[in-house]
């Protein structure tokens, strides 16, 4: 029988981590994401699979001990939520210039500063182009639904050993406050002390008289050799573009205009669709799963087809500039936001889609066969 239950997608994904395995959970409180921890607590993963759950003093000492943790090549992670991610930034640059294999989690609230508690989707930029310095880029992925952010737990995991990088999973308060039904899959063994130096020697688990040591570090003050470096993750991020990018087509095969949108405000345009269609009209809906790497080759596909594309998200502008690169002038692009933790309508999405582009399609059209009758 299959195990179902209703979650709150901060609890799915707590639950994602414990069930694939995970050997160490650090992290600090903050709203909209706090139910990560206390549902790591109240569950005793460390009495369920011998996993360490420890709230650390800060998101500064949470994501160091991540560091460690991912050094000794155990499947370790942190939650946190905009302020909080921001406050990491510098020790996820040091886990990228390591290509140390990590999970973050990011329930997004709105800003800038403080901000609300409310959900927002105005740190994409932060998440997708890297956000601490050097350069470097993350997996990125986009869960529209409480099954998704358990799903993500686990693929997360996989990615980053499977790659030797950060993973982090760009949720919102929406999602990771809401209730849904959740089917969950078995326990994942955790991997042992030797199991792990069998598969990943890299780690720093200790000299054996038959191996070097291994040294973990960032830091390389020759700049050919930071060269040599640098170039090697370049070739590592081209290979994830083509490799692993992610997306979901919702009604695209016939669409005439278009949606592009993640995470709740996919949700909303989802419901869009649906409205437009019913009055004839076809739209369709891309949702990139993986916001990088970004599923640009799908949508310059689309743009041969489709007449206009929308961009919706809840910030002022940020996916949308990579929308447009993908296109490439190959057709109109608009962008509509709500700030400040306001989720649009479905019905307010569909009106702004047809005051761009529908509306202008028909009087376009009308003027133009007015000309060919005079």
């Amino acid at each position: 029988m299959k195990d179902i239950r209703l979650m709150k997608g901060n609890e799915a994904f707590a639950e994602g981590v414990i069930r694939a395995g995970c050997d160490g959970y650090f992290g600090y409180p903050i709203t909209p994401q706090s139910e990560v921890l206390e549902y790591l607590a109240a569950q005793r993963a460390d009495e369920r699979t011998g996993m360490v759950v420890l709230q650390a003093e800060s998101e500064i000492a949470s994501i160091h001990m991540v560091y460690g943790g991912a050094a000794c090549g155990k499947k370790v992670l942190t939650s946190s939520s905009s302020p909080g991610i921001s406050l990491m930034q510098e020790g996820i640059s040091f886990l990228a210039g390591t290509e140390l294999p990590c999970l973050l989690l990011n329930v997004v609230r709105g800003g800038p500063g403080l901000g609300t508690i409310q959900p927002s989707q105005s740190d994409y930029f932060q998440a997708v182009k890297g956000g601490g310095h050097g350069d470097y880029k993350m997996i990125v992925l986009a869960p529209a639904s409480v099954q998704e952010m358990y799903d993500f737990a686990k693929l997360g995991f996989d990615l980053a050993f499977k790659h030797r990088i950060q993973v982090m999973i760009l949720s919102d308060g929406a999602i990771g406050q809401m209730m849904e039904k959740v089917e969950l899959d078995d326990q994942v063994p955790r991997m042992t002390n030797e199991e792990i130096i069998q598969k990943y020697p890299w780690t720093t688990t200790g000299k054996t008289p038959d191996r070097e040591r291994n040294i973990i570090t960032s830091l390389d003050l020759n700049p050919v050799r930071q060269e040599i470096i640098n170039r090697k993750l370049q070739e590592k991020f081209k290979k994830i573009q083509e490799t692993e990018v992610r997306f979901e087509r919702i009604q695209c095969d016939d669409a005439e205009y278009l949606f592009v949108a993640y995470g709740s405000s996919a949700r909303i345009c989802q419901k869009a669709v649906m409205l437009g269609r019913a009055r004839g009209l076809k739209i369709g809906l891309l949702r990139p799963i993986t916001l990088f790497p970004f599923p640009s080759d799908e949508l310059a596909k689309l743009s041969k087809q489709v007449h206009g594309i929308l961009c919706v998200e809840m910030s002022a502008g940020q996916m949308v500039e990579d929308v447009r690169l993908s296109v490439n002038g190959a057709v109109p692009v608009e962008h509509y936001g709500r700030l400040g933790g306001i989720i649009p309508a479905p019905d307010e999405v569909l009106h702004v889609l047809e005051e761009n582009f529908i509306n202008e399609t028909m009087i376009s059209e009308s003027a133009a066969g007015g000309e060919r009758k005079s």
